[in-house]
């Protein structure tokens, strides 16, 4: 991701990712799971994720 003129990241953007690399540190926990355990984890992700888009799409943001 490009560094903004200024020379340093934007809180949205440092957010942002901070968001993606505890997401995609999550999913590796879980992929390391038995199935039915990694079953249950991504259920539990994909619950939150429409969670949260759905919050975003009513303007709780």
């Amino acid at each position: 991701m490009p560094v903004p003129s200024g020379g340093s990241e934007t809180t949205a953007t440092s957010h942002a990712r901070g968001d993606e690399d505890g997401l995609l540190d999550r999913i590796g926990l879980i992929e390391a799971q038995p199935l039915p355990q990694r079953a249950a984890g991504f259920e539990q992700v994909h619950d939150e994720l429409l969670a949260e888009l759905q919050r975003s799409d009513h303007g709780g943001v």
